[in-house]
């Protein structure tokens, strides 16, 4: 309390000093540091050459500058002892000289005497390294003469006292190279004078030795710990040798400061970089922090721009593989300014036409700033990409003109922000957003949505069936963008449009006016305006391409055979062909496209199923085997052929096919077909009824006869039934030649019996007849014989198995 008491009593001389005259002194003390409270550090009344007791009777009061007393004055004997231990290190860090200011008030007369005690360094403190032990990986094919910076000793004392040297533990491989910056800080370089060998040796373990020059001299130590590494070429390099920047002072701990980053052009470990702290001050480890993979500085600790106004600090960038890189940081601390700038609104058009001429003022306002100096000058902005721009027009007054045209249809509304900014040393800034409307004018004709419509519709359809749409946009507003629709005249495929098609003027929707027809147009083009309703009217045109699309409503056409034709189709096929003999080739169109003309052909019907194949596509009719004698002379075929379309439609086509053993002129008169063949299945099996009752009528008489001969004869002989075929054919001989006058021994017959249906038609050659000669009529004539007579039924033919009926 009675200290307290003193210091409040002597501000309150202080105070009385600075409204009065006052005389002043000026006294200058040396005291080392860590003396112990109570020493005397000099005597006052010897100095200023007063008498004794005179302190005393002038009410002598000592006032420190500081927070503590650090000194205390005897009145009496005039001596100033040291009242607490004093910390050179603590209380003026590096600072030198390390200054306590005191002052002495007298009274009677008035008199002020300031003390400048200097206090002065000791060698109390010992080198400290931050870390007990360093850390080094080196290539073992680095160069000789190669540097690695180690961190440095640090020293809370000065001059001699601080750091002087630095010795290294002997070895054969490494030296120390220890070097001064301007400021007298030493720093230390480990040097590789041998090259490394890993196979030899791969590991080393050194001691660096910091050196003070106090008395007694004091040491710090540390262990380097060093691992050879294998092919680590490249060493990282930094993008940039130095960064500067700048930081707010106050700024929140977290605060990105910068980011520095080194590149390594190896791979794999080798190229993966830390980042640390080299050669710092342990104030700095304290402010900032730096992260160790990233390279990100952020602040750590309270900046103060009054304590320092700047940072400099070495980063080291340490490879996988143990190689390192330096950089340099200067971190510049900016004072704060704490008043940001005010707009106000002076006058403002809030709606501009699209048209109107640039320079045109759109806003007028003024910046005022609260601040002094540089922290009040301000400038404002606003986004470039706008099509307006700032004009000053000074007193800090500014105007927001047109610089380039305005286009409603692009941008119909702009938020427009101002932004006001100082130019202090931490600039503050403002924004107001004003909104700027424009509007609009007929200046943009109605655009479709394509260049050309496509539209599709079937044929036969129904008149007024809906086509399809076409769409314009206006991009103006209200009337200006209301959008009619029309045809332009003109033709369309020989006719007018408009007898093809209408249009919805509101809609845009097509209408087709008639029944198309594929076969006879297969597409049309019609033009269509859109016109808007602005003053004057702007519009434009598209082309409609109207494409009809085929259905299937055309049966296939053959054109071999004829279809339709009264004459019937017959082909000739020797009878020694093989399978896969090619008889002839059937050839069908379609009137229809695409899809729906697609062919295909398939037997429908035949007299022998197994005889004859046709092609499915190329409709060529081919024999699946050879022909036999069991095979009837005449084939018919039914040949039906089908398109793609859906549903399918059929056409069908005859066509006959006769055996013969040649292509002669003989056995083509006998190829010829009656116009009977086309009489209906039902006629036919009739005939055949009646003939097959004939046969029968015949066969028993023959019965008959040879029983009566066999009664009254005694000679056996052969007796060959002959049936009796009504129209009967006439003989032809193989070759041509009465047998009576030809050559050979032995007379041949062919039977050919052809008819109207598709399974009656038989052509068959017959084995060659043995002559019979009666017992009982000596008048038969040696020339006359008897042929086979092949009879088939329905059933038979449509089998495929005729049979052969032979009399012996």
């Amino acid at each position: 309390m009675e200290d307290s008491f003193r210091i409040r009593k002597g501000l309150y001389l202080l105070f009385l000093f600075s409204l009065s005259g006052v005389v002043c002194v000026s006294i200058h003390y040396s005291l080392p540091e860590e003396k112990k409270s109570g020493s005397l550090v000099a005597n006052v009344l010897k100095d200023l050459k007063l008498g004794p007791g005179e302190l005393s009777a002038r009410r002598a009061q000592l006032v420190s500058k500081s927070n503590k007393q650090y000194f205390q004055l005897d009145t009496r004997s005039g001596n100033l002892f040291v009242n607490e231990k004093i910390d050179r290190e603590a209380l003026c860090g590096q600072t030198d000289p390390c200054l306590l200011l005191s002052k002495i008030a007298l009274d009677n007369p008035l008199e002020i005497i300031s003390i400048e005690l200097n206090i002065e360094d000791v060698n109390d403190n010992s080198p400290k390294f931050s870390k007990t032990e360093f850390n080094l990986e080196i290539p073992e094919h680095v160069p000789t003469n190669t540097r690695f910076p180690l961190e440095s000793a640090q020293d809370a004392d000065l001059g001699e006292n601080s750091i002087q040297n630095y010795t290294l533990s002997p070895n054969g491989n490494f030296r120390l190279d220890v070097q001064s910056d301007e400021l007298g800080s030493k720093y230390v370089d480990l040097v590789l004078e041998k090259p490394l060998d890993r196979e030899k040796e791969a590991q080393f373990r050194l001691t660096l030795t910091a050196v003070d020059g106090g008395v007694p001299q004091r040491t710090g130590t540390v262990q380097i710990n060093i691992n050879v590494l294998d092919n680590n070429d490249n060493f990282p390099q930094f993008t940039q040798p130095e960064y500067k920047v700048k930081l707010k002072e106050n700024s929140p701990r977290g605060t990105l400061v910068s980011k520095v980053e080194a590149r390594d052009l190896d791979f794999g470990s080798n190229a993966h970089i830390s980042y640390s702290f080299h050669r710092v001050p342990e104030k700095i480890s304290s402010l900032f922090h730096l992260h160790e993979s990233t390279g990100e500085i952020t602040v750590w600790g309270p900046i103060d721009y009054e304590k320092e106004t700047s940072y400099n600090m070495n980063i080291k960038a340490t490879d996988g593989g143990g190689l390192s890189g330096h950089c340099k940081v200067l971190v510049e601390i900016e004072d704060e300014n704490d008043n940001a700038p005010e707009i106000s609104i002076i006058s403002i058009s809030s709606t501009v036409k699209e048209n109107s001429p640039l320079d045109k003022v759109v806003a007028l306002f003024s910046v005022t700033d609260q601040d002094f100096g540089e922290n009040s000058k301000t400038f404002c902005s606003i986004d470039t990409n706008l099509p307006f721009v700032l004009k000053a027009t000074g007193s800090n007054n500014y105007q927001l003109v047109i610089q380039s045209p305005l286009d409603r249809e692009k941008v119909s509304e702009y938020n427009i922000t101002i932004t006001a900014t100082d130019q202090g040393s931490s600039r503050l800034s403002s924004r107001r957003t004003i909104t700027v409307l424009i509007s609009d004018i007929n200046d943009n004709p109605p655009v479709f949505e394509t260049s050309k419509y496509e539209m599709q519709v079937w044929e036969n359809n129904i008149p007024g069936l809906l086509v399809g749409s076409v769409h314009a946009v206006d991009l103006d507003v209200e009337q200006n963008a209301k959008v009619t629709y029309s045809l332009v005249p003109g033709n369309a495929s020989g006719a007018p449009a408009a007898s093809y098609v209408s249009i919805n003027s509101e809609t845009g929707n097509l209408y087709v006016l008639r029944s198309l027809d594929y076969e006879q147009i297969k597409e049309f083009q019609v033009r269509v305006r859109a016109s808007d309703g602005g003053s004057p009217p702007l519009s434009s045109e598209v082309v409609v391409r109207v494409m009809i699309q085929d259905e299937n409503d055309n049966a296939p056409f053959f054109l071999y055979p004829l279809q339709n034709s009264s004459s019937p189709c017959n082909e000739l096929v020797p009878k020694a062909v093989e399978a896969g003999y090619l008889v002839t080739k059937l050839v069908a169109v379609d009137g229809d496209s695409g899809q729906n003309s697609w062919l295909s052909y398939e037997l429908l019907k035949a007299t022998d199923p197994s005889l004859f194949s046709i092609g499915a596509q190329n409709g060529e009719v081919k024999t699946r085997r050879p022909l036999t004698e069991r095979d009837t002379n005449k084939q018919r075929l039914i040949i039906l052929v089908r398109d793609n379309g859906h549903p399918p439609q059929t056409s069908t086509a005859t066509l006959n096919i006769l055996s013969v053993d040649g292509f002669s002129d003989p056995y083509l008169n006998i190829a010829s077909v009656s116009h009977e063949a086309s009489e209906e299945d039902g006629s036919l099996t009739m005939y055949l009824v009646i003939c097959l009752a004939a046969v029968s009528f015949v066969f028993l008489i023959c019965i008959i006869v040879f029983v009566v001969n066999k009664m009254y004869k005694k000679e056996s002989s052969f007796i060959t039934a002959l049936p009796q075929f009504p129209p009967a054919l006439p003989e032809i001989p193989e070759t041509g030649v009465d047998s009576q006058s030809g050559s050979l021994s032995r007379t041949y017959h062919y039977d050919v019996c052809l008819t109207g249906g598709s399974l009656s038609s038989d052509f068959r050659f017959l084995r060659p007849l043995i002559p019979v000669f009666s017992m009982g009529d000596p008048n038969i004539s040696e020339n006359h014989r008897f042929s086979s007579v092949s009879q088939e039924t329905p059933e038979q033919v449509e089998g495929g198995k005729p049979r052969e009926q032979v009399s012996n």
